[in-house]
């Protein structure tokens, strides 16, 4: 029930996982370890120039003499939207090869090259803002989306030979939170850059990417060697062939795929509103163009920017360091909640003319469009993260640069859809408000089919809001429990939901054999299916059920799976544990494999546990209930007897019930 990879980890990958979940160190700690902090910098460098570069141009569209030549802001719009679709179709285009490239060589050396062409490509940059010629800064704006998807695969992949799986929703969140942090302070740079510029002048923006450029290319010669991940793969020629290849070999994973298909449907989203906000805020609030209109513009991205960053970095705290795939219909319930805020919130009329930052937060209406622009921004944050931890998680370690290009693909064929949408519904006469109404509407129906597709998110989202409200869980000695191979849990049975938060808190899927009335039991049921439990009868009860249920089990362990069994057969009536049932050495007789006590202590006396009343039909004690879940050393199989496991578990457990 939980979301770690089933297959085995990259042999580059650091593991140093801590005695608890307590113990475990910042995510901001990475920060100084040299297996990490020269790609950060290397990476939010390069975010940080694509987007002066790209914000420069818009700016120069939208708040100064082009603006003022257009025959209305409709063709700021298109062009603005022409723009950011230029940049994203080499990422249609090569991201299959670029795949390919990333598996086949070693990745600090690819990403040195890169950013040295990174280099090449701004000194082109410079000339086009020193001619004013609007066809070259869209030539090179196309060069630096070519060289983003020669990046984007290196950028993800690099991560799990670095960073061990306890790390990997931490450094996801940072790679975000720098990411957005770099895309607000080059937007910034960018827009005040040109809006502020006497008579045009470009000199500062061009000075600007050509050093940030250089500084890239110099903090990479840092970044650790990474070596390849399948030296022998073959380049094929066919570049454009293979996109359509490496998407349908992906779609085969369908949790993998529907991930992708959330994170391109984000950038989807993404994209519409960045390409409005410059027009909205000039247009629809009424800041007007130059330096009112890129001042308001530039509090909208920073908003927007921000709080994703948030967000992102709040994912490893939520999460606790796990890939919880709980935060995803968080994410997008609150992406929905925020749109449709924002769509109010947008005024039929503008606030102002030349309005300024300062009358424009005076208003309420003002203040409710920053609201809800935060509010997509860090619910945005938490529907991303997960995600792309999970794509690293579960992706085969030689094919994961192949499945971060599929991503890519995928991204810029829903960013290339944001564009045209928003072309096709400025043509039809349809205002930036019908637009983010249009966005509202869009995401409740992806939501519903992904969430259709892979019930798994769903089933993640009850545990997690399981564990988020009526308990606090507390997790010691989770690292001995392995991340590969086949294992079983033993564990007392305090209450019905056991399994949610035993399976909420081991970072791997666990297989949980439970009593049959309970696998059925309405909303719950959901889960249990979902998670493929095991229904079980007594034998006398039901011997076809009884014999099913240990075929399946048998077939688990021979999948490399970890099981989960309660021995006691029954929930408490009393807090104390039951006699242990013989089911476990049945198992190991025909497959011997290691088993790991377990105890949960705190549960007794709760919602659904059977003292004070029948469960579920009393009010809880309090909300946040501190409990714990011990994990015990593991027993060999040829030492386990059912009295040495109901002591390692009543030991375990102590006098906390």
């Amino acid at each position: 029930m939980s979301v770690a990879p089933p297959s085995s980890p990259s042999p580059n990958r650091a593991d140093n996982a801590s005695e608890t979940e307590q113990s475990q160190p910042s995510q901001f700690g990475l920060l100084r370890q040299r297996r990490f902090l020269p790609y950060f910098v290397t990476q939010v460098a390069g975010a940080f120039n694509d987007n002066v570069y790209k914000n420069a141009m818009v700016a120069l569209i939208a708040f100064s003499g082009l603006a003022a030549s257009a025959e209305s802001s409709g063709q700021a719009t298109l062009l603005i939207n022409l723009a950011a679709g230029l940049f994203i179709m080499p990422f249609f285009l090569f991201s299959a090869i670029a795949g390919d490239v990333a598996d086949k060589y070693e990745k600090s050396f690819l990403i040195r090259r890169i950013k040295f062409v990174e280099i090449i490509i701004m000194m082109i940059g410079v000339v086009g803002f020193a001619t004013g010629s609007l066809p070259l800064q869209f030539v090179v704006l196309f060069l630096m989306g070519v060289q983003s998807t020669f990046f984007g695969p290196i950028k993800y992949g690099i991560l799990p030979q670095h960073l061990s799986s306890k790390e990997l929703v931490g450094g996801n969140g940072l790679v975000e939170l720098g990411t957005f942090l770099a895309i607000l302070l080059g937007t910034i740079v960018g827009t005040q850059s040109i809006v502020r510029a006497a008579d045009g002048n470009t000199w500062p923006v061009s000075i600007v990417i050509l050093v940030v450029a250089v500084f890239g290319f110099f903090s990479s010669q840092s970044i650790p060697n990474s070596p390849a991940n399948d030296p022998q793969l073959v380049l094929t020629k066919h570049w454009f062939r293979d996109n359509l290849t490496l998407v349908k070999y992906t779609y085969k994973n369908r949790v993998i795929f529907q991930s992708i298909l959330g994170i391109s449907w984000f950038w989807f989203m993404g994209a519409s509103y960045l390409a409005q906000f410059p027009v909205f805020a000039a247009d629809v609030l009424g800041a007007g163009s130059g330096a009112g209109g890129g001042n308001l513009f530039t509090l909208l991205l920073a908003l927007f920017s921000v709080s994703i960053g948030i967000g992102s970095a709040l994912c490893e705290r939520l999460s606790h360091g796990r890939v919880e795939l709980g935060l995803v219909p968080f994410g997008a319930f609150g992406l929905t909640v925020f749109g449709a805020w924002l769509y109010l919130a947008t005024p039929a009329e503008p606030l102002g003319v030349g309005l300024t930052i300062k009358e424009f937060l005076s208003q309420s209406s003002g203040r409710s469009v920053i609201a809800a622009v935060f509010g997509i921004g860090l619910f945005g944050g938490f529907y991303i993260v997960p995600l792309y931890a999970v794509i690293q998680a579960r992706s085969r370690p030689d094919r994961l640069a192949r499945a971060i290009a599929c991503n890519n693909i995928m991204n810029a064929v829903f960013m290339v859809m944001s564009a045209v949408l928003a072309i096709a519904l400025t043509a039809l006469g349809v205002s930036i408000a019908g637009l983010f109404l249009t966005l509202v509407v869009l995401n409740t129906l992806v939501a519903i089919y992904i969430f259709r597709q892979v019930p798994e998110f769903l089933m993640r989202f009850l545990i997690w809001i399981l564990i988020h409200t009526l308990y606090r869980v507390r997790v010691k000695n989770l690292p001995r429990i392995p991340e590969n191979g086949s294992v079983l849990l033993v564990a007392n049975h305090v209450s019905f939901v056991d399994a949610l938060i035993i399976g909420g808190c081991v970072t791997r899927p666990v297989r949980f054999v439970m009593y049959h009335k309970i696998f059925h039991i309405p909303i719950m049921s959901f889960i249990f299916k979902t998670a493929r439990a095991i229904p079980i009868a007594g034998r006398r009860e039901d011997e076809t059920m009884y014999n099913r249920a240990f075929d399946e089990m048998r077939n688990a362990v021979d999948a490399g799976e970890v099981l989960c069994i309660f021995p006691e057969g029954q929930i408490t009536r009393d807090g104390e544990l039951n006699e242990f049932r013989p089911g476990v050495l049945t198992l190991l007789n025909d497959k011997p494999l290691d088993v790991i006590p377990m105890a949960l202590r705190g549960l007794w006396g709760s919602l659904f546990s059977r003292e004070g009343g029948r469960a579920f039909f009393k009010l809880p004690r309090r909300l946040f209930a501190r409990i714990e879940l011990v994990v015990g050393q593991p027993v060999a199989p040829q030492d386990v007897t059912m009295e040495k496991l109901q002591a390692d578990v009543l030991a375990l457990r102590g006098d906390v019930k």
